[in-house]
């Protein structure tokens, strides 16, 4: 059984975690760290990680940036494996986390959901076959009106896994509306929509000559991420200090 401290327990996606692990018997949530007190949980909650004294194999962490340094700090000195899934970190903070990770397992992702990252590896395997024989590739984003980022972390990834296919031989192109000219053979279109509450979609299009071949994933609601970060802790726990992605969690899973 793996062991968690659920680094920002009383948020929505540590509470979603929460209700995962009471129903997985592979996993168990022994400590929480979280300044906000006013949610009764089945295990200790601490308002520091510095105070924190429950043995675990691994942290699940979604708090926010501001909690993120003296998250690593304890991870580098407890070499405790850690599944960063807090988003918005500095250029700073990321080549922290790229220290601690000589130290410790430390897994990070642009997105922890298991759908986006086996897309990510079918789209590898669509594009060597696609864009040699001429095929245009298209990403459509869509998320709720409070989203404030565009395009999409998840959107640039998916992009990104095309075109490292392809020996990084193409450029992205976020707007068609500034100048009038032919799309380039060797662009990647990324379109953003921002409206209501869509938790998140994305769809990837590939058109060619007379057919078009469209991936696409639908995420109905947070949990798809919780799912994402248990199975992340769960494949961690016991790994060698180094830098992991979902990717690793994927490929284990073959």
């Amino acid at each position: 059984m793996t062991k968690v401290i659920m680094n920002g327990c009383n948020g929505k996606m540590g509470q979603c975690i929460t209700g995962i692990c009471k129903d997985d018997p592979k996993i168990q949530i022994v400590a929480g760290i979280d300044v906000y007190d006013g949610i009764q949980n089945d295990y200790p909650v601490f308002s520091n990680i510095g105070e924190c004294d429950v043995e675990a194999d691994v942290i699940i962490d979604f708090s926010n940036a501001a909690a993120v340094d003296e998250l690593l700090d304890f991870c580098e000195e407890k070499e405790m494996p850690v599944v960063l899934c807090t988003t918005g970190l500095s250029e700073e903070q990321l080549k922290r986390v790229s220290q601690v990770s000589q130290s410790t397992a430390v897994l990070k992702s642009a997105n922890m959901s298991l759908g986006v990252n086996t897309l990510m590896e079918l789209l590898r395997k669509a594009a060597l076959v696609f864009a040699p024989a001429g095929f245009d590739m298209e990403i459509v984003e869509k998320h709720h009106n409070l989203k404030v980022d565009a395009p999409s972390g998840t959107a640039l990834a998916l992009a990104d896994a095309m075109n490292d296919a392809l020996d990084s031989a193409y450029t992205y192109k976020y707007d068609r509306s500034t100048e009038r000219v032919k799309r380039d053979k060797y662009e990647i279109g990324i379109s953003a929509v921002r409206g209501g509450t869509i938790v998140g979609e994305h769809e990837v299009i590939f058109a060619g000559q007379d057919e078009v071949i469209e991936f696409k994933h639908t995420a109905y609601s947070k949990a798809v991420f919780a799912k994402g970060a248990v199975e992340a802790a769960k494949f961690l726990h016991g790994k060698p200090a180094g830098f992991y992605d979902m990717a690793d969690v994927i490929a284990a899973k073959q």
